[in-house]
Parts: C-alpha cells; sequence; structure tokens
C-alpha cells in the first residue's frame, strides 16, 4: 500500500511510518521540519519537503504519485501545531495551520482519488468532560483553541465523508508517550522544540538538563489536587493507526478514542518518573494554565471491541521506562 503520511519525520508520525515500513507498506513523509529533523525519517520512507500550506506542494505529491503509475491508496495526517497553551495566545496560527491548511489536503485528495484518511485528532475536542471515562459520545466542546482547530477538522471530514465519499477515521487521542522498543532497541523518542510535554519535561530534569519541573496548579478537583491525564504508549498508538486504516476498507466514518483507560495525576506522574529513573526530581508549583481540564480520561472499548486493538503498555513505569532509555541515549 502506498500511504502519504503528513508529518511522518516527527514523535507519532515517524512511529506510524517506520511501523508501515516494516509491515511492507510504502510510505511518503510529507513534512516541513519545522519540529522535527530529517535524521528522523524511517528507513524505507520516502521523502518530501514542505508545507501543507502551500497548495500547489501538495498538488504535486498527488500528481508525482500518479504519473509514477503508483498512485496513493490512503493518507494519514499527522502534520499540526499540538501545544495548548500557545493555542491561547496565538490563535489565529493554530487555525490557519492545523485547520485551513488541513483543508487544502483535504481538497488535493478529493482530486487526485485516494478515498481513506486517518486524522491525528485529540482529546482536547471534550474540554472539561461531563463524564469519565470519556466516551466517544461526549459532549464536543473544547476549552482551548487547539482543540477546536482540530474539531472544526472533524466537521469538515464528516462532510467531505457525506457529500464526496470520503472514508476516514478520526483517532482521538490522549497523552501520547514512551519511545517504541525493537530488534535494535529504542530509536525514536518524544522531543519537542520548544518542549511542553510533561513527561519528557520530567526526563529532562532528571538528567540535570532542567532544574526543576513546573507543576500548574494544584488546586484542581482531582484526588491529589493536580490534572489527571490518561497515558498511551506511542507503539500502541501506531498499532492503533493501522487497525483503522484497514478497517476503512470497509467503514465509511470511524471515531475513535485512544487511551490506556486509567488516569494519573501530575503528581503521580512524577513519583513514577523518580522510581524508574532514580533521581529526585524538584517540583516549582505555578498558577493553573487557561483552558486545561481537570480529568482527561478515555474509554477505549470501542476501539478495542470494533478494530481488535489492545494496548500492550498499561503501566505508567513500563512507559516512562521507555522512554527513559530514549533520553539518557539522546544526552549520552
Amino acid at each position: 500500500m502506498k500511504v502519504l503520511v503528513t508529518g511522518g519525520t516527527g514523535y507519532i508520525g515517524g512511529t506510524v511510518a517506520q511501523l508501515l515500513v516494516s509491515r511492507g507498506h510504502f510510505p511518503v513523509v510529507f513534512d516541513n521540519l519545522s519540529h522535527s529533523r530529517r535524521e528522523h525519517l524511517p528507513a524505507g520512507a520516502e521523502f518530501v519537503e514542505g508545507d501543507l500550506s502551500d497548495r500547489g506542494a501538495i498538488e504535486n505529491i498527488f500528481i508525482a504519485a500518479e504519473d509514477s503509475g503508483q498512485p496513493f491508496d490512503a493518507v494519514l495526517h499527522f502534520a499540526a501545531l499540538i501545544e495548548a497553551g500557545e493555542s491561547m495566545k496565538t490563535p489565529e496560527i493554530f487555525f490557519r495551520n492545523n485547520t485551513a491548511s488541513t483543508l487544502s489536503l483535504l481538497e488535493a485528495a478529493l482530486a487526485h482519488g485516494p478515498r481513506r484518511l486517518v486524522f491525528s485528532s485529540t482529546a482536547a475536542v471534550y474540554g472539561e468532560p461531563e463524564e469519565i471515562p470519556i466516551a466517544e459520545d461526549a459532549r464536543l466542546k473544547p476549552t482551548n483553541v487547539y482543540g477546536e482547530s482540530k474539531l472544526l477538522v472533524e466537521h469538515m471530514l464528516r462532510w467531505f465523508n457525506q457529500i464526496h465519499g470520503l472514508r476516514y477515521a478520526s483517532l482521538r487521542y490522549f497523552n501520547v508517550a514512551g519511545a517504541p522498543e525493537g530488534p535494535n532497541g529504542v530509536t525514536r523518542g518524544e522531543a519537542h522544540q520548544p518542549e511542553s510535554h510533561l513527561i519528557p519535561l520530567i526526563l529532562d530534569v532528571a538528567l540535570g538538563r532542567r532544574a526543576s519541573i513546573k507543576v500548574f496548579g494544584e488546586d484542581y478537583p482531582t484526588p491529589d489536587g493536580t490534572c489527571v491525564r490518561d497515558y498511551i504508549h506511542v507503539s500502541d498508538l501506531a498499532d492503533a493507526h493501522l487497525l483503522a486504516l484497514d478497517a476503512l476498507e470497509t467503514h465509511d466514518c470511524l471515531i475513535y478514542n485512544l487511551g490506556n483507560g486509567k488516569g494519573f495525576s501530575v503528581k503521580e506522574v512524577i513519583e513514577s518518573a523518580r522510581r524508574v529513573t532514580g533521581h529526585p526530581i524538584p517540583v516549582v508549583t505555578e498558577p493553573r494554565r487557561p483552558g486545561d481540564p481537570a480529568f482527561l480520561v478515555a474509554s477505549s472499548e470501542k476501539a478495542m471491541s470494533e478494530l481488535g486493538w489492545k494496548p500492550r503498555y498499561t503501566q505508567l513505569d513500563d512507559i516512562i521506562r521507555t522512554a527513559w532509555i530514549w533520553h539518557q541515549k539522546r544526552y549520552q
């Protein structure tokens, strides 16, 4: 299968692209390298540098595939800005990058044939949930611009499916973490520039690259006062993408939450990292950040029952262990 993978040198997109290669597929990665590097390209994948805001560049990829006699069978769309806090400062950038640019991709896909698309969505589309765990039919009311920018894409996909017959899977991630393990050990991990995700920030403290970890708010209505999140290992997430892609052969529209079904508070994540690394991790308490819900925990029963998906990494210590291995190698 020939698959266009946008954002395929990034943490999640690259992990999925590598899995595609290992399963005998041919991914073509389209990435602007704004938050990744060329050397992160999985071996066996083709690379095209470009930006989704450039409609001509996207068109050229589809045209080149058609001219080669091997048009794309599907699209896996990961490219996006992901910093929820930053989205509350510069909403225009997030709507332009995450929403408008995705429309350009969808228009190009419709013009050139592939009728299967797997979309990297987010649990942020739910906002402050009314019930825990969150099911796919829960109310959609984002509390930050990042979530809204992704929800708008989901609305577009629904209409494109209804009007144009575009088959799609929208996968709503919770907190992705860890590093994929393979025959050659851990080869890819989570690193953003700038870094905003909790686990890599904590591991930077353990490595001595940061003096402390900031905890934003200790007065949430949770057992220990800090936000509770659902953490899913990036390899489990990658498996779900390929299962969803296969399912689109017989389904028009799929929407799934992807998490491990367990919630861990910020303080619990810090304690887990202390156990795994053996390092003290100093904490500095800061005020709450705008747009941060108290609880985000998934119900993934639908993905498990319909796709046959089963996460392999269900313990937080195991997830952090793989991340710790990669972080140590990265800074050796």
